[in-house]
């Protein structure tokens, strides 16, 4: 609303005679037909351009795409993580082969993910973290799903302050329920780690106050009291 405020604000200051305004827009289209035709014919095909790609080519991908995928989820679903990258069987792509082929594809995309939780569980910690890097995550839950297992893979690393960055971006992306606290509780327990007794503290009293009946908040306090005593 005040944003529509300020526009018509704008257009109240810059208004000018009606009238000069139609013959000066008159005078500029007779000395430019030919430009003004050209541009008209430039957005045509770049619409029609953007139309036919999404209906004769991107389309048609991501129905492939999601036929290829399905063996491989199975697979992915069995904790047969190997077989789900490279060779889930019947002669359907794996995660690995999808993203190559189908890379542009919201199938493809989805594939990355797929392939840096397989790394992950395959204890490929840093082939993990490229893959979730290129995985662009949508909604409320998949940010926090990527953003949390980078944070196990870099904490396999040793690298904590990675890691803490990463679960920090986990429990800040967005309320769950279920996912924030534990991704709070991940916080905290690397916090006790490096010393941080107070920061431990405070990320397990915001699961006690937030998300008390979550499975985490229910013995939540145990941790809150465990820090208490180092500190």
């Amino acid at each position: 609303m005040a944003r529509r405020k300020r526009n018509q604000k704008k257009a109240d200051e810059t208004l000018v005679d009606i009238v000069e305004v139609r013959d000066s827009a008159q005078g500029f289209i007779d000395e430019n037909q030919r430009l003004i035709f050209g541009a008209l014919v430039a957005l045509v095909l770049i619409v029609g351009g953007i139309f036919a790609y999404n209906n004769f080519y991107k389309k048609p991908r991501q129905a492939e795409a999601e036929e290829q995928i399905f063996r491989a989820q199975q697979q992915f679903e069995r904790d047969s993580f190997a077989l789900a990258l490279s060779n889930p069987g019947g002669g359907y792509m794996g995660f690995l082969e999808i993203i190559n082929n189908y890379g542009a594809t919201p199938a493809g995309n989805s594939a990355r993910y797929y392939a840096g939780i397989s790394y992950l569980n395959l204890g490929k910690y840093q082939a993990a973290i490229d893959f979730l890097k290129q995985f662009k995550a949508k909604g409320e839950v998949m940010p926090i799903m990527k953003y949390g297992a980078m944070g196990d893979a870099y904490s396999e690393l040793q690298d904590f302050d990675n890691a803490m960055k990463f679960y920090k971006k986990a429990a800040n992306e967005a309320e769950n329920d279920l996912l924030t606290p534990y991704y709070l509780k991940k916080v905290g327990l690397l916090h006790e780690r490096n010393g941080n007794f107070a920061e431990a503290q405070k990320a397990y009293k915001e699961i006690l106050e937030k998300y008390p009946d979550s499975p985490v908040g229910r013995d939540i306090e145990k941790y809150i009291t465990r820090a208490e005593a180092k500190g």
